[in-house]
């Protein structure tokens, strides 16, 4: 798809900054090999059946072998009704069966629902399975015991499935429903295309130049978009996936390709990791000494988008030369608009809420077609059928087409009467002398900023946001920690740093 943004939409710029919103808003228009995800894997199982696809705690699969595998599964659950446009239920931990399910629902033509069974309570599996509409789950005989009961038909991947070929389906458009936070509590299932997948996973810059044999580690939660980006963008070009046990270094040090969160990453040495030629960041706000870390080893990528958007939608290959950390531009086939509250085109420079168009919108929440019509809309810009999303992110644009990434709405807060975006204060912190790593939270009407090492002085980081900041954007605390703690899918625990603010003695100050 080329990307062509109608004129009559921009009537509120000037001549200059049209040419600008269509120029740096649209992603370039690229090819896609491959329609559905699965068909980029199994080519490469045609071409290197003996290669190495899998590995994890000293065991294996070669291509030939996961493809035997997921094709016997795959007709296993055609057997049970499984049919395209059905959702799937892949409710165990990181492993070989994992990726064998995976590989199983997407050529039985369904879509697969990851949740990570040692992590997710009962409750949340049971709203899952409902919302989602799923009547079959994949798990392994481990943790089959541990399921909930009523998920419907309960089936171990590992299990005997006798070798069948699989069946030949033509539908089923989306491949997979990943469940993020809602804001009632209830977490929505976000349906990601074929198409988005292969969009984002087979074009440059989200491909991560892997190549056949490259090691890329498998990090992060399964019920996490990015674990999509780690096992599918790997074995969609042949790469060999390095499914990580306990100990995320370890496996890091074996990699050639590592995408993770910057809180993940953070936990990594760069200079434990000699392998590492490529390292991709997304889903929480990177701090810049990080990216300064890693790119004097690696090709370093910063990237932006929320799962309704495919992973990623904006993407920069960091230049450390330059000093300039932003999320860069859209991905290829994508668009991106920077609009004011009104829907109107920004000017360019202006900051504006990101609204995303193009190859990387998905299908909505499964299920929930109020929300779907509120955050989903006609997309003015393309016409016709095309929905944009809004993701919440503000940003602007700079001389040079580069997005700069400016918070979320839903970070912004009011303190003193004043509003105040969090990222740009944490931000702030990371640049003081001592501080290696921050972030900022509200908490009983003023601002308090946990910065890391735990040796880091308070004092001489207050000041140095006092030189930079507002007087209202100035934290009224300094927490000092040994690290920020991480959810399980690798972004900073905010609650978990609340609860311990909760927990301070009332005697007890801090700088």
């Amino acid at each position: 798809m080329s990307a062509l943004i109608r004129p009559s939409s921009l009537s509120g710029l000037t001549a200059a900054d049209r040419v600008l919103f269509q120029r740096f808003g649209t992603g370039n228009p690229a090819g896609v090999p491959f329609h559905r995800i699965h068909d980029a894997v199994l080519a490469q199982a045609r071409v290197r059946p003996d290669a190495l696809a899998v590995v994890h705690s000293g065991e294996s699969l070669t291509y030939a072998e996961l493809e035997r595998r997921s094709a016997a599964l795959a007709a296993a659950l055609a057997r049970l009704g499984v049919r395209p446009g059905h959702h799937v239920g892949l409710f165990l931990t990181r492993s070989i069966p994992m990726v064998v399910g995976i590989l199983a629902v997407l050529r039985a033509g369904a879509a697969y629902v990851p949740q990570d069974i040692r992590i997710t309570p009962a409750a949340q599996l049971r709203h899952i399975v409902a919302t989602a509409g799923i009547d079959v789950v994949l798990t392994t005989r481990e943790h089959a015991a541990a399921l909930p009961a009523g998920l419907g038909r309960v089936v171990a991947v590992d299990g005997e499935h006798p070798d069948h070929d699989a069946p030949f389906v033509t539908g089923g458009g989306t491949a997979m429903v990943i469940f993020t936070s809602g804001t009632t509590g209830r977490p929505n299932g976000v349906q990601v295309t074929h198409a988005n997948l292969a969009n984002v996973l087979l074009t440059a810059p989200g491909s991560l130049g892997i190549r056949p044999g490259d090691r890329v580690a498998q990090l992060l939660n399964i019920a996490f978009d990015m674990a999509a980006w780690e096992i599918l963008g790997t074995l969609s070009h042949g790469g060999c996936l390095l499914v990580r046990g306990k100990d995320i270094e370890e496996t890091a040090r074996e990699a050639d390709v590592l995408i993770a969160t910057p809180g993940v990453l953070s936990t990594v040495d760069p200079r434990a990791c000699p392998r590492v030629r490529t390292v991709a960041v997304a889903g929480e706000r990177c701090p810049i000494a990080l990216a300064d870390a890693w790119s004097r080893r690696a090709r370093f990528h910063n990237a932006c988008g929320p799962t309704e958007v495919t992973i990623v939608n904006t993407v920069q290959r960091y230049d450390p030369r330059l000093g300039r950390l932003t999320i860069g531009r859209p991905v290829p086939n994508t668009t991106v608009y920077v609009l004011d509250d009104e829907l109107r085109p920004c000017p360019i420079g202006q900051v504006g809420e990101m609204w995303a168009g193009g190859a990387c919108v998905t299908a909505g929440y499964a299920g929930n077609d109020v929300l779907t019509a509120e955050r989903y809309r006609p997309d003015p810009f393309l016409g016709g059928a095309h929905r944009m999303f809004r993701t919440r992110d503000l940003v602007r644009w700079t001389t040079d087409g580069q997005l700069e990434h400016h918070g979320r709405t839903d970070d912004q807060v009011k303190v003193r009467g004043f509003r105040v975006e969090l990222d740009a204060v944490t931000a702030t912190l990371e640049r003081a002398p001592g501080c290696e790593r921050a972030t900022t939270l509200l908490y009983e009407g003023g601002l308090v900023g946990f910065v890391t090492p735990s040796t880091a002085e308070p004092e001489l980081i207050r000041r140095s946001a006092e030189a930079a900041l507002p007087y209202y954007s100035v934290p009224a605390m300094i927490v000092p920690v040994d690290h920020l703690p991480l959810t399980e899918r690798g972004k900073v625990d905010r609650r978990a740093l609340l609860s311990r603010l909760d927990s301070r003695e009332p005697a007890e100050t801090v700088a």
